[in-house]
């Protein structure tokens, strides 16, 4: 395995400098490698792929939403962010790409993911008429508050999350409060994946704000419940539910803001790439395996490159259909 790892100070400038050394196949290839587990996976998983299969010269690059999107934008650099959650871009992507600066060879390299109200599994066994969002308000003495237990508890997400302000004006859009519901801040991340943990592990009910793919929804299995509302619209969302209270005063019923996550490639890579390219139109991951593969990572505290060997050695079912057969051999060959 010979791909590297620049850090984020030097690694532009190399790759610059570097291109034209490179002598391969598909030529000098950068990856986004971005601060979450599941695109640190995808991350290392496509570098081992286009490194071993394909002749590719990989560089990895550390990266975050907003910086790998800006770079990739105004520098065509890196060649690809695997795992870009693009609500937050959507605008400046959408341009991008009419001017075909920025491609989305996947749309949706990652099933089954996104944001939204969960509940316990077992809970989903015991009550399996409470199968929407709307019939489970209807009985918040399911979920008895731990201060007062009269009431329902939602677990919402800590203080100076974005997530806050949105569970906040569901929460009153919903009229949850006259149906008998308290809004519970778990004050932090450890106190939001605590408050699951110790309700799974009990055996009691839990409802709450959470997303997918993590470790918390693989290792608990928590499921989430779909809306009777349909989607409200944009500008009830964005000029509303997304901000504070203040600023919203009439948050109308709807359900989650749909979670769009693409492979996004610069064109020059389109051009180098020849059928490397094919590989991430192929590459998707069911929500149950990146789940799977994030308790593997948080239990083992397992790094990128280490869960992406993991992956390649025990999900070869899976990955071998994302690629011609020689090049799954050179891979397997790699290992």
């Amino acid at each position: 395995m010979k791909f590297n790892k620049l850090v984020a100070t030097s690694a532009f400038g190399l790759i610059a400098s570097a291109g034209a050394a490179f002598a391969s196949d598909c030529g000098s290839i950068s990856i986004a490698e971005m601060n979450w587990a599941s695109a640190e996976l995808m991350a290392n998983v496509d570098a081992i792929i286009l490194e071993e299969g394909y002749g590719c010269d990989v560089e990895l690059i550390p990266g975050a939403t907003q910086t790998t999107f800006a770079s990739m934008s105004e520098k065509g650099v890196p060649d690809i962010a695997p795992e870009l959650w693009i609500n937050a871009v959507a605008t400046p992507l959408a341009a991008a790409k009419e001017e075909g600066s920025l491609v989305a060879l996947n749309g949706g390299p990652i099933t089954g993911l996104g944001e939204g109200w969960w509940i316990t599994k077992k809970f989903k066994e015991d009550h399996p008429e409470l199968d929407t969002v709307e019939k489970l308000l209807a009985h918040p003495e399911l979920f008895p508050y731990v201060e007062d237990d009269a009431k329902g508890a939602f677990m919402g997400c800590p203080a100076g999350w974005g997530c806050q302000l949105i569970n906040a004006n569901l929460f009153r859009a919903y009229g949850m409060e006259d149906k008998g519901w308290v809004l519970v801040d778990p004050g932090s991340a450890a106190g939001l994946d605590g408050s699951i943990a110790k309700a799974v592990e009990r055996d009691e009910p839990w409802f709450g704000y959470y997303w997918s793919p993590t470790s918390i929804i693989g290792k608990y299995e928590l499921q989430m419940l779909p809306f009777e509302a349909e989607y409200a619209g944009n500008d009830n969302w964005n000029n509303c539910v997304a901000l504070a209270e203040q600023d919203c005063l009439d948050p109308q019923p709807t359900s989650w803001i749909e979670s769009e996550v693409e492979s996004v490639v610069t064109d020059d890579f389109v051009a180098k790439a020849g059928p490397a390219a094919d590989y991430f139109k192929a590459r998707v991951y069911p929500g149950e395996v990146m789940n799977a593969m994030l308790v593997y990572m948080t239990d083992n505290q397992a790094t990128g490159e280490d869960a992406a060997y993991e992956f390649l050695e025990t999900q070869g079912d899976l990955w071998t259909q994302w690629v011609p057969a020689d090049v799954a051999e050179k891979v397997k060959a790699g290992l």
